[in-house]
């Protein structure tokens, strides 16, 4: 008997969409039947989707997860109303037809096809490498912004760009695969002003990158406070400092895209933009990551606009403290919006904090048992990001406490003296008195 069978090609398609697989035959013989296959695991694994069975004008699915999905069209045609991810894959038509010899069903002739699924990326995020990362006040360092989208088949196109321009950066090379950092290597050059920075803090080398270089000390003539920007905010006392070296050079940007893949089929794309950071001219700059994909009908972006650190809102619990409290320094937050994450540092104003340690580190400061001895001290919230550097004041007032009569707390608060002796000896007799 004479049989053909040919598939014509499909073109990408994207998620959810209504897809239908046409198999093409021709023969002169009986037909028996004509089954659809899902092939997987490169061509080892037949799966048998719908079959169509002549002799009883039926179809039917074989598999579970397909049910109420699919449908036979007619008789060779299947369609797909939603398709997925994990449609993805080469599919084959096999059409059957009766020998006349023997009258025995013989498989004569298959067809083949691939359905390519796209899906466009469901998140597009921007942060800031290595944060939260102090402020340096003598020399230049590098930045680096990386932009992670997630949920997209294949791969997106990635790209950034500056108060709405787009950036023109030299690529780098993607990293080898497995390797666990996605952060570029300190490869910028750095050409500052000779009167505020030695020229041999320039990086050794270029795009070959070398060793990041060491921090040098301030130049002489630099050492004493300029005149600090001050503000006056309610209770509190703000300072902020501002970087001492110039750049004289337009900024060069390094890019690098790369991605990886996930269990689902899809793929986290992530870029990373790496430039030596200028406090001057890159505070309150606009940033943005954009995304092209041909599942999508207009890009993706995401925007962070650098901000250094300016009047971080302080708030003291409880508002009233008395001796022997547990007192509560908090953060809770800033007067604009602060990119990338602050770096918070706690200090007592000419001393040591209560525990005995120079400084804290984290958005709260906590002081148990509060002493009568610091009422009256000052203490220093230092917030910094690569951007700048802020120092808040606010000062500890501590009342009396009625249930605690004066002179009978130590350090920490607790009683001490008669009143603690003559507490223990009351509690010593009460003990002895029951025993007897």
């Amino acid at each position: 008997a004479y049989l053909t069978v040919s598939i014509e090609p499909l073109p990408p398609v994207v998620v959810g969409d209504a897809v239908t697989l046409k198999c093409n035959f021709k023969t002169d013989g009986k037909m028996r039947e004509i089954v659809w296959y899902r092939v997987t695991d490169g061509g080892t694994i037949k799966q048998k989707i719908f079959t169509f069975d002549a002799m009883f004008s039926t179809n039917f699915s074989h598999m579970e997860n397909y049910r109420k999905r699919e449908d036979l069209v007619y008789q060779s045609t299947v369609r797909l109303p939603e398709v997925r991810i994990s449609d993805n894959g080469p599919y084959e038509c096999h059409v059957g037809i009766y020998d006349r010899a023997t009258r025995e069903k013989v498989v004569l002739a298959s067809g083949n096809i691939f359905l390519n699924v796209m899906a466009p990326p469901t998140s597009i995020s921007v942060l800031a490498a290595d944060t939260p990362a102090p402020f340096s006040r003598y020399q230049a360092q590098n930045f680096t912004l990386v932009c992670v989208v997630s949920g997209g088949k294949p791969a997106p196109l990635v790209y950034f760009k500056r108060d709405g321009e787009p950036i023109e950066a030299t690529p780098l090379p993607e990293l080898p695969a497995g390797a666990g950092s996605w952060a570029p290597r300190n490869l910028l050059h750095r050409d500052l002003d000779d009167t505020k920075v030695p020229k041999s803090l320039a990086a050794e080398g270029e795009v070959g990158g070398g060793q990041p270089p060491a921090t040098a000390d301030p130049p002489r003539g630099l050492a004493a406070e300029r005149g600090a920007v001050t503000e006056t905010i309610p209770e509190t006392v703000v300072s902020r400092e501002f970087p001492r070296w110039v750049h004289v050079a337009e900024p060069i940007y390094y890019f690098r895209h790369t991605h990886a893949p996930v269990s689902d089929g899809t793929v986290e794309a992530r870029a990373t933009l790496t430039w030596t950071l200028n406090p001057q001219i890159d505070n309150e700059a606009l940033f943005s990551c954009e995304v092209k994909h041909p599942a999508l009908s207009m890009p993706m972006q995401s925007e962070v606009t650098l901000v250094a650190p300016k009047g971080p809102k302080i708030t003291m619990t409880p508002t009233r403290a008395r001796v022997g409290d547990t007192v509560r320094i908090l953060v809770q937050g800033f007067q604009n919006e602060v990119f990338p994450e602050p770096l918070f540092t706690w200090t007592r104003v000419g001393s040591r904090l209560l525990d005995g340690s120079t400084e804290h580190d984290g958005k709260e400061l906590v002081l148990e048992r509060v002493p009568a001895e610091l009422n009256g001290s000052m203490y220093r919230c230092t917030a910094q990001n690569p951007l700048g550097s802020t120092d808040t004041h606010t000062r500890l007032i501590v009342f009396e406490n009625p249930n605690i009569p004066r002179g009978t707390e130590d350090s920490n608060g607790s009683l001490t003296g008669h009143c603690g002796f003559r507490l223990v000896l009351a509690l010593t007799l009460t003990v002895i008195l029951e025993l007897t």
